[in-house]
């Protein structure tokens, strides 16, 4: 029987983990944290737990939230019911809720961290704090701060974003957005079981002004953030040159989530890529192939991460230009007020189910003439960039 390694237990290794176990693989995961918190919204979308359904129906803490608003400044807000709930959870009860199902598959968990590796004889001998083993293979889920240079995506400061927020003991019915003046990113309030995520996430600005941001609009809206617990967190975010260089498995390894760059450039999401790569990678280890590397970056490139690439090109203009002396998303929420059929496919962009690639030629096809609607069809030709040929 193979052995394989998963080093990491969040989302994408868990994943990954109880699917390589349930296979008949000797399956042990490298994780010194174990269950932990992040500075995130914890949305999981209805892509996910459609596909997934023990991601709904399982006992931890959870919410099911329908309502959301988006603002800008000069826009002011809209608010709107999303046409499927996001399930939001504490990522401490996500994660513990993953490892336990990859324990009860029969996964080992060691609560030890990865201090190297070495390849020999097509095997890894993996030295940890406690001690050496061994493995045939290593899924590698260690997150975008990855300790193992060879392994994963290759992160520099053009191809991450700065996410840091407050964990605060209070409640909201709602998820709140919040968008600025020419910076590429957004701030969040997502409603969890006991306590409010009040984050924000973006790139091009230091850590200190992103805090700045945050604790002004919180002060604005008259919640309560100090003494709340504060988080910081490092995003992966690739722009396009990164999608076409990046670096997702090799020699006897795979990267998942974080770890290879699977992560949403428009709006930062990040749980539904991760367990689906912990998913496809073990597709690719149980496949018997005799290059599962390839088998794999063939899966992620027909599941999702062609779409992400086009999103990279998307990102920065949406975030950055400009249309009628006003920014992207406060003309977008303009129109989202106005406009039911624009409503029904940002709802869709929540769920998961509206592919980035399809979304210029299904606006378009929603439009019927009207003078707004004319703006709008401007504005998709300035912002949304052409669809790549399938």
């Amino acid at each position: 029987m193979s052995r394989v390694a998963v080093l990491g237990g969040g989302p994408a290794g868990s994943f990954a983990a109880e699917r390589l176990a349930r296979a008949g693989w000797r399956t042990r995961i490298y994780e010194e944290k174990l269950a932990w918190e992040k500075p995130c919204g914890g949305g999981v979308t209805f892509k996910a737990y459609q596909q997934y359904p023990y991601l709904l129906d399982n006992p931890a803490p959870k919410k099911l939230v329908t309502e959301t608003r988006l603002a800008a400044p000069t826009a002011g807000e809209v608010q709107m019911t999303l046409p499927q709930p996001l399930l939001i959870y504490a990522r401490a009860d996500l994660n513990g809720m993953l490892l336990r199902r990859a324990e009860a598959a029969g996964a080992q968990i060691e609560k030890t961290r990865v201090l190297g590796l070495e390849r020999t004889g097509g095997r890894w001998k993996i030295r940890t704090r406690d001690g050496m083993d061994e493995a045939d293979y290593c899924v590698v889920a260690t997150g975008a701060r990855n300790p193992l240079r060879d392994m994963g995506t290759r992160y520099t400061t053009a191809n991450t974003m700065l996410a840091l927020g407050y964990y605060i003991p209070c409640d909201s019915a709602a998820i709140d957005i919040q968008f600025f003046e020419q910076f590429e990113g957004y701030l969040w309030l997502f409603p969890r079981c006991g306590h409010l995520s009040a984050g924000i996430c973006g790139r091009g600005e230091p850590a200190q002004r992103l805090r700045s941001r945050l604790e002004g609009y919180l002060r604005r809206k008259g919640i309560a953030y100090q003494g709340s617990e504060f988080y910081s967190h490092m995003l992966p975010s690739l722009d396009a040159p990164s999608w076409k260089s990046n670096r997702v498995a090799g020699e006897g390894w795979l990267a998942v989530g974080d770890a290879g760059g699977l992560v949403d450039p428009v709006t930062g999401e990040g749980l539904y890529y991760a367990m689906r790569s912990g998913d496809l990678a073990s597709r690719a280890l149980n496949a018997g192939a005799d290059a599962p590397e390839e088998a794999y970056r063939n899966l992620l490139r027909r599941e999702f991460a062609g779409d992400l690439e086009y999103a990279s090109r998307l990102a920065k203009r949406f975030f950055r230009d400009h249309f009628l002396f006003g920014s992207v998303p406060a003309r977008m929420i303009q129109f989202l007020r106005r406009s039911p059929r624009l409503r029904s496919i940002v709802g869709d962009l929540f769920a998961g189910t509206q592919p980035y690639s399809g979304l210029k030629s299904r606006l378009l096809e929603n439009l019927n003439g009207t003078l707004q609607e004319m703006a709008m069809s401007a504005l998709l030709h300035r912002v949304v960039p052409e669809a790549p040929p399938r």
